[in-house]
């Protein structure tokens, strides 16, 4: 895109929750594996952190639920006895399989974690289904929330301030989703917070009486900056 960057100056929502994993769970071993509901870019990062995981991009996992799975579920012989952690990200090939294997393991005692919980995503000048979409089965089954490592979270500015450490009073966030980027910069205080119109939000959602979230400033897009 001719935008010049080190990889080490990107921090997305699925690094963050692997550092989460490996520095701040801290599971024991072997009790320490993920079941992922998500793609190649998830495992890539948990194996950044040395995460052991299962599920994701498992082939075998990629069919329609068989009568026999119910039963292999439910009596554990389909279960890994060493998975402590559920995540999910975006998983472009989600199904009933998947979810029921997640839902067993919630109900085994593991802990339930999201990348991000992004109800949509935008592509192709439209919206389609996000993180939090495939996350969202789990949610009404199980009755509770996942923990989201991805914005708005503050886990997620607290380790990129120790990452980084920079000055949050001289930090703006720029974003396109209200929820998520904007919130996220108004709760981490930083110094100020940049709405850009090329993506979910638009300017009548915060412009209106009695907007809960309001950016310091936006713009139509981002190359509408002069510096």
């Amino acid at each position: 895109m001719g935008i010049p960057c080190k990889v080490e100056e990107v921090f997305g929502s699925s690094y963050s929750a692997a550092i989460y994993i490996s520095r701040i769970l801290k599971l024991s071993a072997p009790k320490n594996k993920v079941f992922v509901l998500g793609e190649s870019g998830v495992e890539q990062e948990l194996e950044s952190e040395n995460v052991p995981y299962c599920g994701g991009t498992d082939a075998s996992l990629r069919r329609d639920m068989q009568p026999e799975d119910y039963t292999n579920i439910a009596n554990g012989s389909m279960l890994d006895e060493n998975v402590g952690v559920v995540l999910t990200g975006l998983d472009f090939h989600v199904n009933y399989l998947k979810l029921s294997l997640g839902l067993a393991y919630l109900r085994n005692g593991a802990k339930f974690l999201a990348t991000n919980t992004d109800s949509t995503l935008p592509n192709s000048r439209t919206l389609f289904p996000g993180a939090g979409s495939v996350s969202a089965p789990l949610v009404k089954a199980w009755g509770r929330e996942p923990l989201a490592l991805g914005k708005p979270s503050q886990a997620m500015m607290d380790a990129i301030e120790g990452k980084f450490h920079f000055d949050r009073k001289r930090t703006c966030m720029v974003g396109d989703r209200l929820n998520t980027d904007i919130q996220f910069g108004i709760e981490g205080k930083l110094g100020g917070t940049l709405a850009v119109l090329t993506g979910v939000s638009s300017k009548e959602e915060f412009l209106a009486e009695g907007a809960e979230i309001v950016p310091d400033a936006y713009v139509d897009k981002l190359g509408d900056l002069n510096v």
